[in-house]
């Protein structure tokens, strides 16, 4: 064979080799010859005709995310931007549409996002935007749905993950965030002192009580302890009456020993009849008085003394 016929074949096998290529997983190819759609080849090892046929694109059909910021007015006039991510993917039938139909998908979400926000947020107040932004997100989705489909994409899930309101208006709702958190912690101050306050009354009222029980308790038994005397007095002979009056002296008698025990103890006793203040009174009166009348006859004893023993001078 000749130097041509080796060369021949070399440049066959090259050309060949070179129609061989490789889609990658998640992805798929669309393959054109002579510039009109021939195929749609997905993961694997592929040929193409050289020169005929070629590789005119490919797409992704792993899920992609886009972030859109938005600024909008809401109803109350204050100026918010919203950041809403949206998930999205190449429905893997309908590769073709999505190659075809639409040039740039990123530019098609980000205007239908922009449309839907700033037709949803400009009816609602600032609160109501941070409390229903699940339901802008679902809007979003609605409307994203009902016209990328069309374009061959599927859109998975839109998220509002960021509001951020005008600078002053922020400051202004920290304040008020910081306002409203002092009035809960007065609030539950407020509340812990007045359950402090009435636990202690609760435990003062308690603790009258058990010492009133326990008042009533010792009273009880020092009855219980007079009727047993009582009984053990009477059944020797001795009368109701007379048992009583024996008891009393007892327990005054046993009164004035345990106050005599006591050093420091400065307890003076009175009678317990209803004239003895009366006649305390009197006694004192009348021991003034014999006080007064010893003094004076003294004085005269001293006085004759006195006279007496001048002469003799």
């Amino acid at each position: 064979m000749s130097i041509f016929t080796y060369a021949l074949i070399f440049f066959v096998v090259l050309f060949l080799f070179s129609g061989i290529f490789v889609v990658k997983q998640q992805s798929a190819a669309i393959v054109e010859r002579f510039g009109r759609f021939l195929s749609i080849r997905q993961s694997g090892l592929h040929f193409r005709i050289p020169v005929v046929d070629r590789i005119s694109g490919r797409l992704s059909l792993r899920i992609l995310q886009l972030d859109v910021i938005v600024e909008t007015k809401t109803k109350d006039d204050v100026f918010v931007k919203l950041k809403v991510s949206v998930q999205y993917k190449v429905v893997a039938e309908n590769v073709y549409d999505a190659f075809y139909k639409l040039d740039y998908p990123q530019d098609q979400i980000t205007s239908y996002v922009f449309d839907v926000v700033r037709a949803v947020v400009p009816k609602m107040k600032l609160d109501d935007v941070f409390e229903k932004k699940d339901e802008i997100a679902i809007a979003v989705k609605s409307e994203l749905n009902d016209a990328m489909i069309n374009y061959g994409y599927d859109i998975i899930k839109t998220l509002v993950t960021d509001i951020d309101p005008d600078k002053e208006v922020k400051t202004a709702m920290n304040r008020i965030n910081a306002a409203e958190r002092q009035k809960v912690a007065a609030q539950y101050e407020g509340d812990a002192a007045r359950i402090l306050i009435v636990e202690k009354a609760k435990a003062e009222a308690e603790s009258k009580r058990l010492q009133g029980q326990g008042i009533a308790d010792q009273r009880r038994e020092i009855a219980r302890g007079l009727e047993e005397s009582v009984d053990v007095l009477n059944n020797v002979g001795i009368n109701s009456q007379e048992a009583s009056a024996l008891i009393v002296v007892t327990q005054h008698y046993d009164t004035l020993q345990s106050i005599g025990e006591e050093t420091n103890s400065n307890l003076i006793l009175l009678p317990n009849s209803p004239q003895a203040g009366s006649d305390m009174l009197n006694n004192m009166v009348a021991s003034f008085s014999a006080s007064n009348q010893i003094g004076e006859a003294m004085k005269a004893e001293n006085q004759r003394k006195k006279e007496g023993e001048d002469p003799k001078v």
